[in-house]
């Protein structure tokens, strides 16, 4: 038996036997070549082998994980086609003169080495994507179909890394759970893993060449914890675990189409965090009673062009209609810091936290905000939409956002297309939002407190850096005095307040929620039937 510490990147428990996952053989040999010019074509025969993978992926990506989720393909589809990464590679073969195998791996080395090596942490990510990306043009000129591997039996996926492109391959009905050595939970793997509702952990330390598909194996996501070869004894244990989870979310589902209220009385209102169209499933599955934060960004980022106005209006226009008359809230484009979109050109930041993000990019740039108000305002004729700008410093930023929100009513009107008039609030994030709350109240309809950000600015510690998880207190006496004061302010405006942040999902805090009135809390949807049952129980 051998324990194997992990960081948890989706929690739950499988008991089962493991699958090795090797990479495909993308090993290439180097030889001279005596018709440059032939290599150069198959190299551009295989890119449109790829290329049609490719599109085969994002196609089954979209029905299992929904768009934003299977638009990573499509950014491969693009580095596929990317000049920089073509050239470099027909330039090796034809100065060279070598095989195209050879210049695709040495041009991926090249370009995942560049991309590894940039401070930009979403870059960073680009370098597994070149890597997947040049393995799969090395697998097509050598004949290979790249197709996932099949199993008889579910099992657990023990892997170096796993690329977008390999999760999306595999039969999820036959998985059990995923176990990496690298990854990050930033990663679009980790993001699919999620949202497939699989058990993962990733950065487990173990050599693969050790392990033997068949293996028996036990993942822990509660405790992070990878247990291979497990003894009879926690086995069992594990058993017993597993249907006390079973058990756990059979009595969950017959609190569907039940209140959120005490058993003083006291009611709130339990809506769904999503990303995307493909999410909605989720939220109405766990009978979320909205959506109280649509993360329109999604709808930016891994593109290489802006949205049209066309195209957002779809979107939202769905949502609000996939909902049925439930309150569907759609944040504007927050983008920055650790979510970037190339084409925007924002550049390197040494605080991006703090730098040009969220509403400030919209102020500055009102052709973008100007195009997605139009969206939205349209949409909002079709079901009950919502809107909430994030990133709040000001009453001056309030004020600019209203005047443009009015010049973008008069343009539709005059163009005779369709809109309607909407509830517009604002994220509280920061202690500055916080302290003119009370004059903010009296500017909107409503606030939704962003407790992520909020946490980081008030106690100056950088959420993403691992070395200051000891000291990051999302329960700190300050945040929570914050979150008294930013209640009270609205309130007395006749405003309501939620809260859409992590720690609106945390069961310690529900009850102080509550008692501090609290009017909604916006969570991850498998949250909401546990919030329930909790809420329920508060006397």
């Amino acid at each position: 038996m051998k324990r194997i510490a992990a960081k948890t990147v989706y929690k739950g428990i499988a008991l089962g036997k493991i699958h090795v996952m090797q990479k495909s053989d993308s090993s290439v040999n180097r030889s001279r070549v005596d018709d440059p010019e032939n290599e150069i074509l198959r190299v551009h025969q295989s890119i449109d082998v790829a290329e049609s993978q490719l599109q085969e992926l994002y196609d089954k990506a979209v029905k299992e994980v929904g768009e934003s989720n299977a638009a990573i393909f499509e950014v491969h589809q693009m580095m596929l086609r990317d000049l920089d990464y073509v050239e470099s590679i027909e330039n090796i073969i034809r100065t060279q003169q070598v095989n195209a195998e050879y210049a695709v791996a040495v041009t991926g080395d090249n370009f995942a080495e560049m991309f590894a090596g940039m401070d930009d942490d979403y870059m960073k990510a680009r370098s597994a994507d070149v890597k997947d990306i040049s393995e799969r043009l090395i697998c097509c000129l050598k004949g290979g179909t790249s197709q996932g591997d099949v199993f008889k039996e579910p099992v657990i996926i023990v892997a170096d890394d796993l690329a977008p492109s390999e999760t999306v391959t595999l039969d999820k009905s036959k998985i059990l759970a995923f176990v990496t050595v690298h990854g990050s939970t930033n990663s679009h793997t980790a993001i699919l893993a999620r949202t497939m509702n699989i058990p993962a952990l990733i950065g487990a330390e173990m050599n693969l060449d050790e392990l033997k598909s068949g293996m028996d194996a036990l993942v822990n996501g509660f405790s992070g914890e990878f247990i291979i070869e497990p003894s009879e004894e926690i086995r069992e244990e594990a058993k017993r675990n597993i249907q006390k989870e079973k058990e756990k979310q059979e009595l969950l589902e017959q609190l569907k189409g039940k209140e959120n209220v005490t058993l003083s009385g006291k009611k709130i209102k339990l809506y769904a965090n999503i990303g995307s169209i493909g999410d909605l499933g989720y939220a109405l599955e766990n009978d979320a009673g909205g959506v109280g934060l649509f993360r329109s960004e999604f709808l930016y980022i891994g593109k290489n062009e802006l949205p049209s106005e066309e195209e957002q209006f779809q979107i939202y226009k769905q949502a609000v209609q996939n909902m049925a008359g439930k309150k569907v809230i759609i944040r504007t484009l927050d983008i920055g810091a650790d979510k970037q979109a190339d084409y925007l050109n924002l550049g390197k930041e040494d605080n991006p936290a703090l730098g040009y993000r969220a509403i400030r990019i919209c102020l500055t740039q009102t052709d973008i905000f100007k195009t997605q108000l139009r969206a939205l305002y349209r949409a909002a004729v079709y079901g009950n939409l919502s809107i909430m700008y994030p990133m709040i410093i000001s009453t001056e930023e309030v004020e600019k956002i209203k005047k443009i929100t009015a010049e973008v009513k008069q343009e539709l009107a005059a163009d005779n297309i369709p809109y309607k008039d909407v509830e517009e609030g604002i994220m509280i994030e920061t202690p500055a939002a916080v302290m003119i709350s009370d004059e903010l109240a009296k500017m909107v309809d409503f606030f939704s407190v962003g407790t992520n950000d909020l946490t980081q600015y008030t106690l100056a510690i950088d959420r993403q850096n691992a070395k200051l998880d000891p000291f990051y207190n999302p329960h700190h006496k300050a945040i929570l005095k914050m979150l008294q004061i930013v209640t009270d302010n609205a309130h007395k405006e006749g405003k309501w307040i939620g809260i859409c942040g992590e720690l609106g999902a945390d069961p310690e805090l529900t009850e102080t929620f509550i008692n501090m009135g609290v009017d909604e809390l916006s969570v991850a949807p498998s949250a909401i039937l546990k919030l329930r049952s909790i809420i329920r129980q508060i006397p």
